[in-house]
């Protein structure tokens, strides 16, 4: 199973960066964009998720960078990585929701990014030892 999170999470933390770099370049095609894109508020709204995003890349991509060399600390940054990722999705499905605003073109991605780290949570979570619920 982790081998498929691993897959998913190189592509996802690439995902980011590439997603960020195309909206910077103003290159998101307007029938692509979602409801009021060009409405500065909504614009600072996509920004802000630049930071939780850019963590998510970058502890995902140190993870799996440590993971491959064997370090015992690969694994806790990747949890790090993959709750972020969720923090992320859920965010932004919890946004569109309160705004009444359904498209499949942001739900999907971000129903992705909040549920594709799951299994891996939990297993990360139950056979890290040392954590215990108190």
């Amino acid at each position: 199973m982790l081998r498929v999170t691993k897959a998913l999470m190189l592509l996802t933390d690439l995902g980011f960066v590439v997603y960020f770099a195309v909206t910077g370049l103003g290159l998101v095609p307007p029938e692509w964009a979602f409801a009021d894109y060009a409405d500065p508020l909504m614009a600072d709204w996509n920004w802000s998720f630049l930071w939780i995003d850019l963590l998510a890349s970058v502890t995902g991509l140190a993870s799996l960078h440590l993971l491959r060399r064997g370090s015992p600390s690969g694994p806790g940054l990747m949890l790090v990585s993959l709750v972020l990722t969720t923090a992320s999705g859920l965010m932004a499905i919890a946004f569109w929701t309160l705004r009444g605003d359904f498209s499949l073109i942001w739900w999907l991605p971000n129903l992705y990014l909040m549920f594709f780290p799951l299994p891996a949570i939990v297993r990360l979570t139950l056979s890290r030892p040392g954590l215990t619920a108190s």
